[in-house]
């Protein structure tokens, strides 16, 4: 685990009695169905117990981006496929959390892009997203991605696109485009995708994981 986020978290340390990591999933405001694939966390907790040999609960929890309860979370993941509205106070404090050693993974579920990217406006005006190279460590954990993120779903039949903030030399956001990640990772009754394509969507969240807690 990267060393602020130790700093920050220190409720989350390896022990050897439960678990010892907890997801965050990120409420926010403007109507846009931030509560999207119920199931995908569940299952990428698991599937990163299993192959990485971590110890997350698989019990996410939900975490309003304005609440003082984000700082107990160093990876929150947000989704949803419409209207991402944040208040002064919400980015402020998205802001912060950002800056002391939170990550935040942002999966586009389809229709959220225009939104979320004037909302990340907003918690970092002096910023822009820019789109990570192949040879990026999150592409090249424990699972190596050549090209970048696997396609999932079709969507509008775009190319797949990672893009990050960076700070300061530090990758504190990762939003990942036209891929739909979450979808990937829900069960396999719910959209039926094909087990391979699952095992990439669920390989390429485990480099999330491994990126923001290995290093």
């Amino acid at each position: 685990m990267r060393l602020l986020c130790v700093l920050l978290f220190p409720i989350f340390v390896f022990a050897a009695s439960g678990p010892s990591l907890k997801i965050g999933l990120l409420k926010y405001g403007g109507g846009g169905d931030w509560y999207s694939n119920p199931t995908s966390l569940v299952n990428l907790a698991g599937f990163c117990n299993k192959f990485l040999n971590t110890n997350i609960d698989p019990e996410y929890a939900v975490v309003d981006v304005g609440s003082v309860e984000l700082f107990n979370y160093p990876l929150v993941h947000m989704t949803g496929h419409g209207n991402v509205v944040f208040s002064d106070t919400d980015a402020e404090n998205l802001r912060s959390y950002l800056l002391a050693g939170g990550f935040l993974h942002i999966d586009d579920n389809y229709g959220m892009d225009p939104y979320v990217r004037l909302a990340m406006k907003k918690v970092f005006p002096e910023l822009s997203f820019i789109e990570l190279p192949f040879n990026h460590p999150l592409y090249n954990q424990k699972y190596k991605f050549d090209n970048g993120l696997p396609k999932i779903h079709k969507h509008d039949d775009k190319p797949p696109q990672g893009f990050g903030l960076m700070w300061e030399g530090r990758l504190i956001c990762f939003y990942s485009y036209e891929c739909d990640l979450g979808d990937g990772w829900e069960d396999p009754e719910v959209h039926k995708d094909p087990e391979e394509v699952r095992i990439k969507a669920l390989r390429m969240g485990a480099n999330i994981i491994q990126y923001v807690f290995g290093n």
